[in-house]
């Protein structure tokens, strides 16, 4: 006879869990999306992501030195620009606001970190779709392909080490690789917003970046139910020279990022976005949950689902309370 089996024995002390754990949290596997606004005179708080700011180019520095002393992996910037026009000029534009703040950070912080470009027009154009719009008022694939190649060659110029495309057009990867191939920028990565889900979940961040949307972009970002159309989305992807991939949102797609971190030959990032982040200080601020417990517990379930990145909101707190408990 076998002696009785007690799986309680490894969780009698902190120091038996930690021992045992299977999943691994550190602040390394972090990433921090951050704001920059143009013309801001100091950091604009936005009001459905308390402690989230749009920065000032001077704020935005700050805090990214913070971050990074915390020990957060990488950095992922955003631009507000001040005007828009139909083609998301400012994107473009070596002074546009995404640029300069690249270059600010790159200047700052050097190899200490990894910068990482959000490689999107929506941001940028007057209708707040992630692309050109044709005649007809439909989003032109080939033609928000070219201002995607223009883009992404502004931001490895202004310092970039990776650059995210996220507007989930045909070939952008391709397109991009092909790029900065061209202009000399072969160890510029690309992160792949390879699965982009037309959630309900964003809210917050439209009023991150101020975006003028009216409608939705279900024509081009993936319907809630497919999941087996993530995988070959993944796998065009890493063919057009994907070196990382990612799932967003995270929460409710835990099943897209286990099956992506499964069958993806290269690290998978699974964006832990704006709506997951304004449920959660919703209901700490109402006392309804313990705050930190439950961003971590959040954090570590994206981790244990299978991502190897997590882009979060929390990425500095989260490093710093995991440095404190280690």
């Amino acid at each position: 006879m076998f002696p009785e089996h007690r799986p309680r024995r490894l969780r009698v002390s902190p120091a038996m869990r930690r021992l045992v754990s299977e999943t691994t949290l550190r602040p390394r596997q972090l990433i921090l999306p951050m704001f920059v606004a143009e013309g801001a005179s100091g950091p604009r708080p936005i009001s459905s992501m308390p402690g989230v700011v749009q920065h000032t180019r001077d704020s935005l520095r700050a805090a990214a030195v913070d971050a990074v002393r915390a020990g957060v992996g990488g950095l992922m910037v955003f631009g507000v620009p001040s005007t828009r026009d139909a083609i998301g000029s400012g994107a473009t534009d070596e002074r546009g606001i995404l640029n300069l703040a690249l270059a600010d950070l790159r200047a700052e912080l050097g190899d200490d970190t990894v910068l990482m470009a959000d490689t999107c027009l929506d941001e940028f154009t007057d209708h707040g779709h992630c692309g050109v719009l044709d005649e007809r008022g439909a989003v032109d694939n080939d033609a928000t392909l070219d201002r995607y190649a223009a883009m992404a060659l502004a931001q490895a110029e202004a310092g970039a080490h990776l650059l995210g495309p996220s507007g989930m057009m045909d070939g952008q990867v391709g397109v991009i690789r092909r790029a900065l191939d061209g202009a000399g920028y072969p160890d510029t990565g690309i992160l792949a917003y390879s699965a982009k889900y037309a959630s309900a979940f964003y809210g917050p961040f439209r009023e991150a970046v101020d975006s003028q949307l009216q409608g939705d972009r279900k024509t081009y970002q993936q319907d809630s139910g497919n999941a087996r159309e993530a995988l070959r989305e993944i796998e065009l992807d890493v063919a057009e020279g994907a070196d990382i991939v990612m799932i967003k949102p995270a929460l409710s797609y835990l099943d897209v990022v286990r099956a992506a971190a499964e069958t993806a030959p290269v690290p998978v990032a699974a964006y832990n976005i704006s709506g997951e982040y304004a449920m959660v200080e919703a209901a700490a601020a109402n006392g309804w949950l313990d705050r930190e417990r439950t961003v971590l517990e959040v954090l570590t379930s994206i981790r244990r689902a299978g991502a190897d990145l997590v882009l979060t909101y929390w990425a500095a707190e989260a490093a710093a309370w995991l440095d404190r408990d280690r």
